[in-house]
């Protein structure tokens, strides 16, 4: 036996971070309040030629992973089982990119 550390190669892999975005919005068929109550506002601002609004939400995260699928799978599953609400929401990812370690906002506190 050595007297060296044994490591977890899956802790020694370096992490990159991942910059996502994840559209929320409500699926067809569901009523939609909030994109009713645009829809309704509009003549009000002189435009009438705009119909069908939908409004949603967008969140947007950053990941640490080893790799851009370990990201995207963490994202998925914060998409299915927190941000969206499956029932009635359907919900898309976007990869925005990898972000540079000092464009994360860190401050080294």
């Amino acid at each position: 036996m050595s007297d060296q550390p044994v490591l977890d190669p899956a802790a020694a892999r370096p992490s990159i971070a991942f910059r996502f975005a994840v559209h929320v919005m409500p699926k067809a068929g569901i009523l939609d309040p909030q994109g009713r109550a645009v829809e309704q506002s509009l003549p009000h601002l002189g435009v009438t030629n705009v119909n069908a609004v939908r409004v949603g939400r967008r969140v947007e995260l950053t990941v640490d992973a080893a790799s851009e699928a370990d990201a995207r799978a963490t994202v998925e599953r914060l998409a299915h089982d927190l941000l969206a609400n499956p029932l009635i929401e359907a919900y898309a990812i976007e990869t925005i990119g990898a972000v540079a370690a000092d464009a994360r906002g860190e401050d080294g506190a």
